[in-house]
């Protein structure tokens, strides 16, 4: 940290606070303005590194969300006196309301649209302060994508409001198994072996990419080719290699040799508290086991470089059978390359702003990509001759991840808080539409019962079916679960310990363990 000269401070010290600006803000009586306006002198005679600019435009901010706040809890009240009110007229004829299932649904639409709004704003202001920077950190909406990991401690309070009023799944259901952490930033793409032997990887904005022992939660190899943040991870179907997929406009192939430690007991979370518990620690992300990565074996250079791209390699997928793979890139194009020559195939074109995600069957030569233009496209390669491509306009917003079942389905996720699940047979319009409260990144779906598996900007992880009934939301408290943004799901049904991961920017991987039999009685 950089130390001032004594001039320096001691100008800082004599120099006059400036006069505090006048903030209109309704408020109860007078004693309110000057405790507010003492607040305000103070942050303002306080030492920042912020220009002074987005330090004004930060306490304006601020003060619009304590005044949506304030009006939220005002109209709460009159609602209350309502309900109080229409309680004694009804006393007469032995009946009652409710107040709390009365308010919670006008509490819950206020209180999302509300600081919807107010969010979008300040992510914005943000990505237009920080344009500048290297786009080899990938922004979840073409811009600098790390301020979700500070926008959602202002989002805390509201997801409270509105998680408060939930119903909480059974743990013995759905429980915290294993934390993987290591990583020294956020973690964007997860994913798990298809052969033995099973372990996790994880690719993250610290530049590498690890692979973990899912039993023991220690890191197993580190792969550190790339020059830029690490954006996907998948694993070859039939060999142990690994696609990633960087901001440094490349994709890499490279092998990899673990060996698997001896498995230590599992502890039971069942001690934990419960998923609605609101997190209001100041406890940082924990920076890993420094020991346990010095000591991973680690790899450097890659077995294959495949580079076409002009922009971000946002992903990348293995078409079925591990001969050709898929990338997706900020430069709104899609390639398809051959794996034994590194030569590109196909530039898939079309889409009009930047990809997000890229998916391949689990059996077919199809590949489906998704992007901010807010369509998807699926593109068959059955007919080596010709491809063909359709469109899919069902969102209004970007759409973050597309992926297929092993059916005739696609489940597209998107910004606009909704999952659509598509028929490949006909695709005019979903069979499914679920509706949820936050933004939806990389989804996936179970092979053999076909849960989708929703990670959210809010921190939260969902389970719904494939017709679109709410299964469980997974525990998420102040000890335990996401504290920041959820960027991705992967299900591994096989694994005895754990089933289900999710990964997310506050710099972990999380193994849970979903009875699933359970899980579907309780539907």
């Amino acid at each position: 940290m950089p130390i001032e000269s004594g001039s320096s401070a001691a100008t800082r010290q004599v120099k006059p606070k400036r006069k505090p600006h006048a903030i209109s803000i309704r408020r109860t009586n007078s004693s309110e303005q000057e405790r507010v306006s003492s607040q305000r002198d103070m942050l303002e005679g306080q030492d920042s590194k912020l220009p002074p600019s987005i330090r004004q435009t930060l306490l304006e901010l601020f003060g619009q969300i304590e005044r949506e706040f304030e009006n939220l809890y005002i109209e709460n009240l009159e609602l209350r006196r309502e309900i109080e009110t229409l309680n004694d007229r009804l006393t007469a004829e032995g009946q009652t309301v409710d107040g709390g299932d009365l308010s919670k649904g006008q509490l819950k639409a206020k209180a999302s649209h509300s600081t919807s709004q107010l969010s979008q704003k300040l992510k914005t202001t943000y990505k237009a302060s920080t344009s500048k920077r290297s786009n080899s950190f990938p922004g979840k909406a073409g811009g600098a994508r790390n301020f979700n990991m500070g926008s959602w401690e202002l989002w805390g309070g509201d997801s409270w409001i509105v998680s408060s009023f939930k119903t909480t799944t059974s743990r013995a259901v759905c429980q915290l198994v294993k934390e993987y952490i290591g990583h020294r930033d956020g973690i964007w793409d997860v994913s798990v072996t298809r052969l033995q032997p099973v372990v996790l990887g994880t690719a993250s904005a610290d530049h590498s990419a690890m692979l973990w022992s899912i039993e023991t939660g220690k890191c197993l190899l580190k792969y550190m080719g790339h020059a830029g943040s690490v954006n996907s991870i998948k694993f070859h179907p039939s060999e142990q290699v690994a696609l990633t997929a960087s901001g440094d406009q490349t994709a890499h192939i490279w092998r990899y040799i673990v060996q698997l430690p001896t498995p230590q007991p599992v502890v039971d979370s069942n001690q934990m508290s419960g998923e609605d518990e609101v997190d209001f620690s100041d406890k940082d992300e924990a920076d890993g086991d420094a020991e346990c990565i010095s000591e991973s074996p680690t790899i450097r250079v890659p077995s294959t470089t495949l580079k076409s791209h002009q922009g971000v390699v946002i992903a990348a997928d293995w078409l079925v059978g591990g001969k050709q793979v898929v990338t997706a890139s900020w430069d709104r194009t899609a390639n398809l390359y051959d794996v034994e020559t590194s030569e590109l195939v196909h530039s898939l074109t079309g889409h009009d702003q930047e990809l997000t995600h890229c998916c391949t069957h689990p059996t077919q030569r199809l590949v489906v990509t998704s992007s901010r233009d807010t369509t998807f496209r699926l593109w068959d390669f059955r007919d080596p001759s010709i491809h063909s491509v359709n469109v899919f306009q069902g969102h209004t917003d970007t759409v973050t991840s597309a992926v297929f079942t092993v059916g005739d389905n696609v489940v597209s996720g998107s910004d606009d808080r909704t999952v659509k699940v598509w028929d490949l047979k006909n695709m005019r319009s979903p069979i499914a539409t679920i509706r949820t409260d936050s933004a939806v990144n990389r989804i996936s779906v179970s092979v053999t019962q076909r849960i989708i598996a929703l990670p959210h900007d809010n921190r939260q992880v969902r389970l719904f079916d494939m017709s679109g009934v709410r299964l469980a939301r997974l525990p998420r408290s102040n000890r335990q679960g996401h504290r920041r943004m959820v960027c991705c799901t992967a299900w591994s049904e096989d694994n005895p310990i754990c089933n289900l991961f999710s990964c997310g920017f506050d710099r972990q991987a999380i193994g849970w363990n979903i009875n699933i039999p359970a899980l579907l009685q309780e539907k």
